[in-house]
């Protein structure tokens, strides 16, 4: 017997790679090409250091009013997190504590299935449809809980209103999280829905809408219960999370909302662009409704494309992993970022 068997032994989340060379264009991890907004760098500047030496607001309340207002609910509706990650993670470990398994597409953020492994969640993965859909009445059966993003990652397909209430109202027993780090570009959120179903929690986060993914900050939404349960399990687990000039940083975010909902504008703008620009190239990509497309050309493989474009400077998402083995996840940067990314991909099928 040894001290490392009482080891807890876990195979990690692989984040996007972060490389350290110069003059890169990064296309790999879905971040915001645009910046946080003049109000933010005045927080900042604003920003007293002598706070510092003090502890933060344990619950964010002023940044938990400004989200409430933003989306037109009670504050005690609103969760706050280091990032949409803990708030995944403490999601995790206060709703799914049930006998049954946890559905989820078997194409989906990768991160689900290292939740489920560190807490010993029961879980099934659940085959997306051969065009990348989710099938919903794959949802209706009986299980411990419901976790899937809208758009989908890696494929940015979006599942409609419509459907994910067909879901709710077959699992009024269970959980059902709706992972929204992706909706602003395109979707509709599910916030409309938590009046009518109090088994609903939405996770939203600030890395991606709001430019802020150097940050750290997400929020789940839900019934007012739901809400408390998770700030019991964060409490028993950190008290403080959310320092204090991320607490300013987002309330400054949310006061420039309108600037930020046009630089989703841009986006979704340069994502149609350069999504008709590849296919006119013969790539194939599901409708993305998030800041990245996902591309695939039926003569160039995958992995080829991604180490070439790599050699440009040019860094894009590559899984290899099954049935996604021959597509790339594109995030979609400024409009010269893309023009960029467009000039090396036509110079590689060149060849």
């Amino acid at each position: 017997m040894s001290w490392r068997d009482n080891l807890r032994q876990v195979e990690p989340y692989v984040a996007g790679e972060q490389p350290k060379m110069k003059n890169l264009i990064k296309l790999n991890t879905n971040e915001n090409p645009y910046d946080p907004g003049e109000k933010v760098r005045e927080a900042i500047q604003r920003f007293d250091a002598n706070r510092l030496r003090l502890y933060p607001n344990a619950d964010a309340e002023n940044l938990r009013h400004a989200l409430a207002s933003y989306h037109h609910l009670e504050d005690e509706q609103v969760f706050i997190g280091n990032g949409s990650d803990e708030v995944l993670a403490l999601t995790f470990l206060t709703c799914f504590n049930g006998e049954k398994p946890i559905l989820f597409p078997d194409i989906t953020y990768s991160f689900y299935p290292v939740y489920c492994e560190l807490y010993q969640i029961d879980y099934h993965k659940v085959p997306l449809c051969d065009d990348f859909t989710i099938n919903k009445e794959d949802y209706y059966g009986d299980n411990g809980g419901v976790i899937f993003p809208n758009p989908n990652a890696p494929t940015g397909l979006l599942l409609s209103v419509d459907d994910i209430k067909d879901i709710l109202d077959h699992n009024r027993d269970a959980v059902v999280v709706i992972d929204e780090a992706y909706i602003d570009f395109g979707g509709t959120s599910c916030l409309s829905l938590l009046d009518d179903y109090e088994n609903l929690l939405i996770i939203k986060t600030f890395s991606k809408f709001r430019s802020l993914a150097g940050s750290r900050l997400g929020a789940a939404y839900g019934n007012k219960e739901m809400i408390s349960h998770l700030y019991d399990v964060k409490n028993s687990f950190n008290s403080y999370p959310i320092d204090a000039l991320n607490q300013a940083i987002g309330e400054a975010s949310v006061a420039d909302s309108a600037y930020i909902e046009e630089n989703a504008k841009k986006v979704m703008a340069t994502r149609k662009r350069i999504s008709a620009e590849l296919r006119e190239l013969g790539f194939m990509i599901p409708e993305s409704y998030a800041n990245f497309i996902f591309i695939s050309h039926p003569e160039v493989k995958a992995e080829y494309l991604f180490k070439e474009l790599r050699k440009k400077g040019i860094i894009v998402r590559y899984f290899n992993a099954n049935r996604i083995n021959n597509y790339l996840r594109v995030s979609i940067g400024t409009d010269e970022q893309m023009d960029a990314f467009m000039a090396g991909v036509k110079e590689i099928l060149s060849r």
